[in-house]
């Protein structure tokens, strides 16, 4: 190995990032993101994206994303250490960001040697850079194909037009949460905190607010919210949530399903969401309503 050099692309050398191959197991690429168009689009940008070069061979790549119009990345997710996990971590250290790292996976990653060995290096890579493993989710995509799910008669549905029951929706759907990052929020930060964290999620979405939903039972009474939105790649379910009092008829089923055809009356063609993989109940939602799971991600936390 000539003298190993760590640094971001220059404009216009997205090709050099493209030069090493690809891997065949693990990583966008495998689910179909191509690097070049995302450049384009200014989710990776030259200074968010960096190499380790022997001589004129890429050898380590990183890449990290964050929406067109954000001052700073919000997830590393293309990682590829090379055959050197050490390495790896080096460059994840030069470049300094400190957002979590995705690492996206095909569902049978722990059954597939190859796979799992892939999986496994960047693991142990970005574990060099002082990254930890904090949470497996689970990636869902419902088509048509899928089915549209039963939309029940139970709930009525409104507009959230008053901030103030908003913010109070949120905060009390925060208690008893499943969700790790919200009791990771509330941990670090408190409620309040969290609840912000949440907006700020919602509110950077580039959908308009007039899709999300609050709804009501016969009685009259707020039962949660769901917010079908769409990021800058896909439509999606972002927000699913049931008050506290309200839990345990089955309600998460209801709002899922009327999110679901408020995207495909918006054109949707196909709808991502996620769960944590310890969140069971509102995973066996997103089965009953017919949405399949596509992929998983770890997801590794660099603490500050």
């Amino acid at each position: 190995m000539t003298d190993l050099v760590i640094r971001p692309l220059r404009a216009g050398e997205h090709t050099l990032f493209q030069s090493m191959p690809e891997p065949p197991t693990v990583g966008m690429a495998l689910f179909g993101r191509d690097f070049a168009e995302t450049m384009a689009a200014g989710q990776y940008r030259p200074e968010w994206t960096w190499v380790a070069l022997d001589g004129d061979t890429v050898v380590a790549r990183a890449a990290w994303w964050g929406g067109p119009d954000d001052n700073a990345p919000l997830a590393l997710d293309w990682f590829d250490p090379g055959t050197d996990p050490m390495l790896g971590g080096e460059l994840l250290r030069a470049a300094g960001f400190s957002v979590d790292y995705h690492l996206i996976l095909p569902t049978d990653w722990r059954d597939v040697p190859e796979t799992h060995r892939a999986a496994q290096s960047r693991i142990t890579a970005a574990g060099a850079a002082g990254f930890i493993p904090v949470l497996e989710r689970l990636r869902y995509r419902w088509t048509p194909a899928d089915g549209l799910p039963e939309r029940p008669a139970r709930l009525t549905y409104h507009p959230v037009a008053d901030d103030a029951v908003l913010h109070d929706v949120l905060r009390r759907i925060l208690t008893g949460s499943l969700d790790f990052h919200q009791r990771q929020a509330i941990e670090r930060k408190g409620v309040e905190a969290a609840i912000a964290d949440d907006l700020e999620f919602l509110t950077w979405l580039p959908s308009p607010r007039d899709w999300w939903r609050l709804a009501r039972d016969t009685a009259g009474n707020l039962t949660g919210i769901v917010i079908p939105a769409r990021n800058h790649a896909s439509p999606i379910i972002a927000y699913v949530g049931v008050l506290p009092e309200a839990r345990g008829h089955g309600y998460a089923y209801d709002l899922l399903a009327e999110g679901t055809h408020i995207l495909v009356e918006q054109g949707a063609e196909a709808i991502a969401a996620d769960t944590d993989l310890t969140n069971t109940p509102m995973a066996a939602t997103f089965a009953r309503a017919g949405y399949p799971v596509v992929q998983r991600r770890i997801i590794l936390n660099r603490p500050a």
